[in-house]
């Protein structure tokens, strides 16, 4: 079984343009990461991507932007999609329209000086997103992308359990993986996956940002 969460299901009942929770892709699978850039962690993560010459999506924290832009310069230098966490990473979930869109635009202005795109795909912090800005997002085609496959990478196990369970089960064609860039379990786990799932002929690609 892959882990997903219900709530997921019924937002894969939505318009695919205005959210994505998995790919029609038969042939590539999709890891993506949240919560970076981190200083200690991404920077591990992406000589692992690199070494195994795989592409992949970062969805990006506006606050740590601004912090630590040379990462996200390598993240881009790397082939690799970059797209919008909030700004904050706080959960929208208490806030109002005004302050959720702030949130997305902030991130927007600061992720468009490293790819020149005036929108970006949306990952909303803690998967919460409200009615109404479904409907902003709709009203302007824009997309949220969700995961149809959770690692489950941010829980509090060895990082073997970790392996073990996505060795047993690896994501399937078109699935977007959700993982973290905020520790060092993705960049461990992958770097002993990467190898035997690319030998099994299995293929990762980074989603496509929106168009500029």
């Amino acid at each position: 079984m892959n882990w997903k969460l219900k709530k997921h299901d019924l937002l894969g009942l939505l318009p695919e343009a205005l959210v994505l929770t998995r790919t029609r892709d038969r042939d590539l699978r999709y890891l993506s990461f949240d919560d970076g850039p981190d200083p200690e962690h991404t920077p591990k993560l992406l000589d692992t991507l690199a070494r195994h010459n795989v592409k992949a999506s970062f969805f990006l924290v506006g606050e740590k932007i601004e912090q630590y832009p040379e990462i996200v310069q390598r993240i881009v230098a790397d082939g690799h999609m970059i797209g919008n966490h909030s700004y904050s990473h706080w959960s929208f979930r208490n806030m109002n329209l005004r302050k959720q869109l702030d949130e997305v635009y902030r991130t927007d202005a600061l992720l468009r000086l490293f790819d020149n795109r005036p929108h970006h795909r949306m990952r909303p912090p803690h998967g919460y997103v409200g009615a109404k800005l479904l409907l902003h997002f709709a009203r302007r085609k824009r997309s949220f992308i969700y995961w149809s496959y959770d690692s489950l990478d941010y829980q509090d196990r060895p990082i073997e359990a970790l392996i073990s369970r996505l060795r047993d089960d690896p994501p399937s064609a078109g699935d977007i993986v959700l993982m973290h860039d905020d520790s060092d379990k993705a960049a461990e786990a992958l770097d002993v996956l990467l190898p035997e799932w690319l030998d099994q002929g299995i293929r990762f690609g980074a989603l496509p940002g929106n168009a500029p």
